[in-house]
Parts: C-alpha cells; sequence; structure tokens
C-alpha cells in the first residue's frame, strides 16, 4: 500500500524537498574583490528544472540583490564597470550586457548558437566567445518529388561521423563549434576560427588584445582523437593561427598572464592508461619550453588562473574526497588556501566547486559541507567566511542524516576513505540497514557533502555508506591506476571491507545489507551481486553489462577499447567477457532492480535491457525502470524524476528488508 500522505509539516527529508533546494555556483569576484555575482539555481515546481537567475552580492556586507531572473556564465568587464552573461532567448540563448547599477541588459549576439566560454578583450570593447556553426549533413541519393501539401514521414538521416552522439545534447547535428568575436555594445559578429574541427574554452586574450588563446583538437584525423588538443593562438584580427603545443595528450584551459610573457596550461602525455594526474605548466607566451609546477603534488588540477602580478596561479584540486584551493608559484611551491570547496551536483557527493580571484586576491568559491548544498564563500586576508545560507529556511525545518567518516582498511593493508550517513532519530547502539552507494567513473571521488539521494535513503531508514575504493581519484596517481586494464577487480575488495567496517562500527545490520550505484558504481553493483549473495537487494543504475557492447554504442566509441583494455573488442573478446557482469550473471540470486535513463548514450539502455532480460531468464527477481528523456548525466536533472528513482529504490529494497530483531542491537 502507498504511504499515507501527512496531513501537516513533516520533519522527515522528502522527494518535494528536492523542490526547495537551492544550489550556488559560478561565483564571479569583480577586479576590485568588493562585489561577486553567482549563479543561484533553484528547483522550480511548476517546470520541474532547476532554474538559473543571477545575484549580485556585496563582499563585506553579505547584502545580495537580484541581477537577472534568467542567465548564467557571468563574467566581470576588466573595469569592473558591466557583467556579461548569457540568458535564455527564445529556443536558444544569447549574450546580454549589464552596466552596474543599470536596469536594463543590452544584447549584444542574434546569433542561433548558444554562445560559451565568455572573455573580455582587455580593453573592454570586445566578448569572444564560442558558438556552434550549424552545417549541411551528408546526402545519398535524393528523396522523389513531394506533392504541395502531402505529409509525408521525415528524411533519411545519414550519419558518417565516428562520434554521432554525444549524452546529454544528443545525436550529433551537423555543424561545430567555433570562436567569435562582438563588440561589447552589440553589432555583428565575426567568425574567427572555421573548419570541420570543434574550437573551445576557456578564451583567453594576450595583453595587447591581438591574440586570443584557446584549445582545440584539429589538423588530420581529428575526429579519431580522443583527447589529444592543443593550445592555438588566433589573431584576433585576421583570424590567423598558430598552433603552439604538439605532444601525444590533452593540452588545454590555457590562460595568458597578466603581462603577456607566458602562458599557463593543463594537461599531461598520454600513456593510454585509465587515468593520469592533470598537470599545471607554464611555457613562454609561445607555450614553448614548457614545465609542470605540479607533478611532484600527485594530484589532478581542475582548474587555475594566474595572481594579478604573474608570480603564481591559483589552483583547485581533489585530495583526499575534497576540493582544494592553493597558490602554486612559477617555482612549483605549493601553499594551500582552501579546503573546503565544493558544489557541482545534488544528488550524489561528488567532488566539485568553482573559484574566482580578484586582483587584490581575494578569493570567491562555492564551499560546503554534508549539511546543506554549496553556498558562497570567500576567502580574504587568510580566513574563509560564509556569505550565504541558501538553504537555511528548508535545512532548518528539517531532521537530516548526520555524514561522519569512518576508519577502513583494505585486505591488501590499505587506508580506504569512507563516509557513514545514520537515519535521523537513530539511538546510539542500535543497528539499520545498511545501503552501500558506489560513486561512477571509476575515476572520480565521493566525499563529505550534502547528497539528495543519501538523505532520502536515510529518511526512509537506512545508514547509508559511501567510499572511494581503489580506482577512485584525488589519492595520486598509483591509488587511481590500481585498476588499470582490470576494472572491475580488488576494488570489490574495498567495497566489500568498508561494508564490514560499517557492521564493525556498530551502525549495519549485517542481516539487512543493500546495495546501489549509478555508472561505474553501477558496474559494481552488478558485479557485487554476481559474487556474493550477501546482500537483500540491489539496484544497479545506468551499468555497463557488457564491455564488448558498450565500447560499440556509447557516445565517446574510441574511449573504451583505447584506454580501459589492450585490444580491440574482435581481438581479444574474451578480455572484455571476463569483466563483464554479465558474464557472473549464472551466480546472481539476490532481487535486482535496474535503473536507466531513457536517453543515455554513455552507457546506453541496451546495456540495463541486457541485463534485465539475462535477470528474468534467470528467474531472478528484477525490474527495469526507465527515466523518460533522461541522459546519463541528467538522470537525476529533474527533480521530479529524482525523487520518483529514489522513492523507487527505497520501495524494492523495502520489498526485501527485514524487520528489526532484538539481535540487530549492537553487541
Amino acid at each position: 500500500m502507498p504511504a499515507p500522505v501527512p496531513d501537516g509539516p513533516t520533519r522527515s527529508f522528502t522527494g518535494s524537498d528536492l523542490f526547495g533546494l537551492t544550489i550556488a555556483a559560478d561565483p564571479q569576484i569583480s577586479p576590485d574583490g568588493k562585489t561577486i555575482v553567482y549563479v543561484r539555481r533553484t528547483g522550480d515546481v511548476m517546470t520541474d528544472k532547476m532554474q538559473s537567475s543571477l545575484w549580485l552580492m556585496d563582499v563585506a556586507s553579505g547584502r545580495q540583490t537580484p541581477f537577472a531572473t534568467d542567465g548564467s556564465s557571468p563574467r566581470w568587464s576588466p573595469d569592473g564597470a558591466r557583467i556579461a552573461y548569457t540568458a535564455r532567448d527564445g529556443e536558444g540563448s544569447q549574450l546580454f550586457v549589464r552596466w552596474i547599477g543599470g536596469a536594463q541588459s543590452a544584447r549584444v549576439t542574434s546569433f542561433p548558437g548558444d554562445p560559451q566560454a565568455l572573455a573580455w578583450s582587455p580593453d573592454g570593447t570586445k566578448l569572444a566567445y564560442i558558438a556552434t556553426v550549424a552545417g549541411e549533413g551528408t546526402k545519398l541519393g535524393t528523396q522523389p518529388p513531394k506533392p504541395e501539401g502531402a505529409k509525408w514521414a521525415e528524411p533519411l538521416t545519414i550519419i558518417d561521423r565516428v562520434n554521432y552522439r554525444n549524452d546529454g545534447p544528443g545525436y550529433v547535428k551537423p555543424g561545430y563549434d567555433h570562436l567569435f568575436v562582438v563588440g561589447a555594445d552589440g553589432g555583428a559578429a565575426r567568425q574567427l576560427t572555421y573548419g570541420k574541427f570543434d574550437d573551445g574554452g576557456p578564451l583567453s586574450w594576450t595583453p595587447d588584445g591581438r591574440s586570443i588563446v584557446f584549445a582545440a583538437i584539429r589538423g588530420p584525423a581529428a575526429d579519431r582523437q580522443v583527447m589529444n588538443s592543443d593550445v592555438i593562438a588566433v589573431d584576433a584580427t585576421s583570424g590567423t593561427m598558430r598552433t603552439l603545443t604538439t605532444r601525444d595528450g590533452p593540452d588545454a584551459q590555457p590562460r595568458v598572464s597578466p603581462d603577456g610573457s607566458k602562458i599557463a596550461w593543463l594537461g599531461f602525455d598520454d600513456k593510454r592508461r585509465s587515468y593520469e594526474n592533470t598537470q599545471l605548466y607554464v611555457g613562454d607566451r609561445d607555450a614553448a619550453s614548457p614545465r609542470s609546477l605540479t607533478a611532484t603534488l600527485d594530484r589532478a588540477i581542475e582548474d587555475a588562473v594566474w595572481s594579478a602580478d604573474g608570480r603564481s596561479l591559483y589552483a583547485s584540486y581533489d585530495d583526499h574526497g575534497q576540493r582544494r584551493v592553493a597558490r602554486v608559484g612559477v617555482d612549483g611551491r605549493v601553499t594551500p588556501l582552501i579546503d573546503n570547496v565544493a558544489g557541482g551536483g545534488l544528488d550524489r557527493p561528488y567532488t566539485g566547486g568553482e573559484f574566482s580571484v580578484s586582483k587584490g586576491g581575494t578569493i570567491a568559491y562555492t564551499g560546503g559541507d554534508a549539511s546543506a548544498p554549496a553556498d558562497v564563500w570567500v576567502l580574504a586576508d587568510g580566513k574563509p567566511r560564509r556569505l550565504t545560507t541558501l538553504n537555511a529556511v528548508l535545512t532548518g525545518s528539517k531532521a537530516l542524516a548526520q555524514v561522519r567518516k569512518i576508519a577502513v582498511t583494505a585486505p591488501d593493508g590499505r587506508p580506504i576513505d569512507a563516509w557513514l550517513a545514520t537515519p535521523p532519530g537513530r539511538v546510539a547502539g542500535q543497528r539499520v540497514p545498511l545501503i552501500l552507494e558506489i560513486h561512477g567513473g571509476p575515476n572520480a571521488a565521493y566525499g563529505p557533502g550534502f547528497a539528495t539521494d543519501m538523505q532520502l535513503y536515510a529518511a526512509a531508514g537506512y545508514a547509508v555508506l559511501w567510499t572511494n575504493p581503489r580506482g577512485s581519484t584525488s589519492y595520486g596517481a598509483e591509488f587511481a591506476n590500481l585498476i588499470d586494464k582490470t576494472y572491475p577487480a580488488a576494488d570489490y575488495d574495498d567495497l566489500i571491507a568498508s561494508v564490514d567496517a560499517a557492521i564493525k562500527d556498530g551502525t549495519a545490520d549485517p542481516d539487512n545489507l543493500f546495495v546501489t550505484g549509478g555508472s561505474g558504481g553501477g558496474l559494481l553493483t552488478a558485479w557485487i551481486v554476481g559474487k556474493t549473495d550477501r546482500f537483500k537487494a540491489a539496484a544497479t543504475q545506468k551499468p555497463v553489462i557488457n564491455w564488448i557492447s558498450e565500447a560499440l554504442t556509447m557516445d565517446n566509441t574510441l574511449f573504451t577499447s583505447r584506454y580501459w583494455f589492450t585490444k580491440l573488442p574482435w581481438e581479444d573478446p574474451m578480455s572484455y567477457w571476463n569483466r563483464s557482469p554479465l558474464s557472473l550473471v549464472g551466480n546472481v540470486k539476490t532481487p535486482t532492480l535496474v535503473v536507466v535513463g531513457g536517453d543515455d548514450y554513455r552507457t546506453p539502455v541496451s546495456e540495463s535491457e541486457q541485463y534485465y532480460a539475462a535477470l528474468q531468464i534467470r528467474g531472478v527477481p528484477t525490474a527495469l525502470v526507465k527515466v523518460p528523456g533522461a541522459s546519463h548525466g541528467g538522470l537525476a536533472a529533474r527533480p521530479s524524476q529524482s525523487a520518483a528513482k529514489a522513492s523507487a529504490i527505497i520501495a524494492w529494497f523495502d520489498r526485501y528488508r527485514k524487520p528489526a530483531t532484538a539481535q540487530g542491537a549492537a553487541q
């Protein structure tokens, strides 16, 4: 029977509360460090979407004022007098500029390409951006003449690109992303780059305004390269391009130093391993004589920006499941500054967050902990200060799960980070059902952040355990590559060890264990139930089930066989099969729910359908849950679907959950 609808307010965190959550993103501090403009993403119950608005904040007082009811990607002009941003206008988005203190915004583009990667010229007279230029698809033959007024079927779609669909945007439309420049006051935009290549941001102007530096995969067979991008400089007047880097591996996110004498960028030498640390490089004005500033840090750099004096850069990276910001000198000296950067998503506790820096060195960033979604913080004079409490009203009225770290030791003696959320109202010493929730990637990391899935599970009476098994990032390249060409492997042992630690901790009821996870976590969920019957029920979300079919149907077709295997599927099919959860389906007895987005192109729907069919053939209790219109990355993008998905998983687990007994108490 469905749960009764409460006739008054409830202290429990519910699916309806997802519409009341707000998360801060992309905080941009003004050049003088006095004002922050940031994106506020809030659930809209009428449209069932997260709506983005822009807000201004006075750094000294914390006073906020609305800036734009719709908008994203705000960027300050060099003099701090204007803000450029993108906002919806009809079916797409356009570029707008507003003067600080002004009530109206001026639209400066009228181009059907959804501008991205906005960058002001040093003198503030122009804006550079990336937009899609529509093209014409390949044609084969012709259709018969169509009589006037006839209602015919859609014409044929001809696909001839190796990467013909992307998770999220869907099937690739004819055309490519290119660089444009437009006057900050409006007027005709000028296209600077051309060709059958996708150019990408961020964009960085040289101080003299003559060139713009960006990154792209260009040259012969560019469409067959997976991540071999180069740093490129384009003349802002003539469009003449110079390729500045040439190594085998990605060179991306270039930033020109304030005096124009150096370029910094992120990249690594591609060794065809599943993971490499992205390093911060600095070269001269043409990117020559490059040297890594972070080779000894053994952490992947997420973003980096120059200090005003050009003597150092501010860089973000993940360390032990937590995003941090540090100052990295051009001599390679690393000085940690911030350790609580957070943000990016709501459903699961992945590491994330963004920052920006004023000329005086004040840092605006998104930060927080497990008690609420990310807020706006600022670091000034070495002291962090929280400027917003966007969810105080909601979280203050709810009994939320408490999150704490627990000690886990893998069978080989390695320490493994893990966090445990316990149901609100749990009595000390009481054992409760446990959900092991596994992150995807597998080269990714969870941390001690806020997550709606974990809160919903806990509100239903479950303790929730999440961990960073070997293969996770933020622990160095060696730890991440322990699963290179073997995944899934000993990460299974780390996950089981974490469950045993939660039992030893006195929290988990060993007779009431459940497991779920998404993407790589979905794969590991299916792998686990193929190797053990310890779990009462499982829910595998958007999993890889058959590595051969995944490698040939995923959106980035060239990736899997190049980086996670040593040979192509038809050259060594057994290596793919032996690492596929489908190979273990004959062992499965655990009731297993299968969940997938209807428009998932990363681990396509066919992966989930294979597993569901195999479980049905074997007579294992199962059900297939499809989230209509959801991509792989957007499985929880719509609040109603995120809540419904979690509710379906809870209902599945409740079906197999054993009643608490006296033996359930900790001894």
